[in-house]
């Protein structure tokens, strides 16, 4: 039972800290699109590896061009 405690609430601190990093890169606008959504949830769930000097980045594959 002590265990689930420790987990759950290292979780929690895990996802404010999350949401801390979104408001610190002002990540909660009114421009919401698809992909700012993304990147606002990969920010809450990533972002704290980012103050512990990880610094993880998502590059997207080139788009093939449409044939004609």
């Amino acid at each position: 039972m002590r265990v689930k405690i420790v987990l759950s609430t290292l979780v929690v601190l895990w996802l404010v800290i999350g949401v801390v990093a979104v408001f610190q890169r002002g990540l909660f606008s009114d421009n919401t699109s698809c992909s700012n959504i993304g990147y606002t949830l990969g920010t809450v769930f990533v972002g704290p590896l980012n103050y512990m000097g990880v610094n993880p980045t998502i590059e997207c594959p080139a788009m093939p061009e449409p044939s004609e």
